[in-house]
């Protein structure tokens, strides 16, 4: 895990990869919690039978807004940004998909810092991330995440 205390620490990784998450295993619980918080109950993801037979992948899939909804989760654990008077989520950018999270997969973030600038003592950071599927070549989703740090001082 890395550390960030000021705007100069965290420019430094400009263009670098800033680190790998641990990996978490996406359950069907979870996948059952996320659906009732989202309202969104399409069997795909609820119905594991029906999955079995119906579904081309043969199991129920996480959502997609599931695996982007857990970047706050993985990027904690690849940097620690502290010295911080408040944190603002600013934006997710051109998140492509671009392989299903079946049920029971272990997933995890690879994040680098893609841009960086001081608006007038906040710092933007846009962070390039990518979401890999142990045993998969090809990612669940890649695209950016831009957060706004108001560092202390």
């Amino acid at each position: 895990m890395i550390i960030i205390k000021n705007y100069q620490e965290f420019e430094a990784y400009l263009g670098n990869e800033l680190g790998v998450s641990g990996w978490h295993t996406i359950t069907q619980e979870q996948i059952n919690q996320f659906a009732e918080a989202t309202i969104d109950h399409q069997w795909i993801h609820t119905d594991p039978e029906r999955a079995a037979t119906e579904s081309p992948f043969k199991a129920t899939i996480a959502h997609g807004y599931l695996t982007v909804s857990l970047l706050p989760y993985f990027w904690h654990q690849i940097a620690d940004v502290q010295n911080l008077k408040m944190q603002i989520n600013y934006s997710i950018d051109n998140i492509r998909f671009g392989q299903a999270v079946l049920v029971n997969s272990r997933v995890r973030l690879k994040a680098r810092l893609a841009a960086i600038i001081n608006l007038r003592g906040i710092t933007k950071a846009t962070i390039g991330v990518e979401m890999e599927i142990e045993g998969e070549k090809k990612p669940a989703y890649v695209g950016e995440v831009v957060f706004l740090y108001h560092f202390e001082g």
